[in-house]
């Protein structure tokens, strides 16, 4: 009985000394624990890269220069693979020509011509090469790590419904331009993180520190969204959608739980595989994410305009200043 005694000490020494290495990093698991090897990630980056290929091949910039008084292509060496003059995409890409025919997201042809593919298309397109770079770094700082920790099929739902929901929203109060670039699934990663912090509180022994890094980083890249020409509203609807999200596929067991086949007749084991207020909050976000879904869908397909139910959201996507105006984004 001693002997049993203390092999069940030692298991939960194990356990708290598990919970305590949660202190190394403000947003890491224990390096003792399985994780997954991330491929996911590194296969969506590959992919955007190749479309982003496919739409210059496409563009075919010397053929093709709807803007010739602009000015020439830019990079000519490259061939049909050049961009488009700088005075037209300052980001080094194609036309909006090109990315509107290839998928670009545009409200008219979402509603009024039912091709409602382009609110997944236009997450795979991006404006340029430097609009690419900077959300593939992104994607892979922030989707790496949590791939490890989650495995790829979490993070594969998380990464293509906030896309999908991002598009949702920026349809719904943009309608005069088109909108690119994975942005939205990638804020949906971000509010994924914030919402595994919370629902996973009780691991974690820098909590502040770590909430505090998070919602810092999500205020300055929601801050800013507000400069014209950017979508803040795909920004907005891919984070609120990981931020829900996060709560239903992202909370972590109790400690012991994965114990409790190893353990002998008579001991106590953890009857529970997760605390109550993680089920509250997994219950609440599941029906908030089908409720939010099924309204906006709702609201997408009789052509309704967000703007005539919220007159000041428009201030969420852009600020006008004295430097500049803000038509509609």
């Amino acid at each position: 009985m001693p002997a049993v005694c203390e092999d069940v000490e030692n298991r939960r020494a194990k356990n708290r000394a598990r919970q305590q290495s949660y202190s190394s990093s403000s947003y890491g698991v224990d390096d003792s624990e399985a994780q997954w090897t991330s491929w996911l990630v590194p296969m969506i980056v590959v992919a955007n890269l190749g479309v982003f290929l496919l739409v210059m091949y496409v563009n075919n910039c010397p053929k093709n220069n709807y803007a010739a008084a602009q000015g020439k292509c830019t990079a000519r060496f490259l061939g049909r693979l050049s961009f488009q003059p700088l005075k037209e995409n300052p980001l080094f890409g194609p036309s909006s020509s090109t990315l509107e025919k290839l998928g670009a997201l545009e409200w008219t042809k979402v509603v009024h011509k039912h091709q409602g593919w382009r609110l997944v298309t236009c997450i795979w397109l991006h404006a340029g090469i430097i609009h690419l770079v900077a959300n593939m770094l992104s994607l892979v700082f922030i989707g790496i790590r949590l791939e490890q920790q989650f495995g790829f099929v979490r993070v594969g739902i998380i990464y293509l419904l906030c896309g999908f929901g991002g598009s949702i929203l920026s349809s719904l109060f943009i309608r005069k331009n088109i909108s690119v670039g994975a942005s939205g699934a990638l804020f949906g990663l971000l509010g994924a993180m914030l919402s595994e912090l919370i629902t996973n509180w009780t691991i974690y022994t820098n909590k502040v520190a770590a909430l505090l890094t998070l919602l810092i980083i999500v205020v300055i890249n929601l801050a800013v969204g507000i400069l014209p020409h950017v979508d803040n509203f795909a920004h907005i609807g891919g984070f609120l959608t990981g931020f829900l999200i996060g709560f239903v596929l992202m909370p972590r067991p109790r400690f012991g739980w994965l114990e409790n086949p190893n353990l002998p007749a008579g001991v106590n084991v953890v009857k529970s595989k997760y605390k109550g207020y993680q089920y509250v909050l997994w219950i609440l976000s599941l029906v908030l994410l089908i409720v939010g879904f099924t309204f906006a869908l709702l609201m997408l397909h009789r052509g309704e305009n967000g703007n005539d139910r919220c007159h000041w959201c428009h201030y969420l996507s852009c600020v006008p200043t004295s430097r500049w105006h803000c038509e509609e984004n």
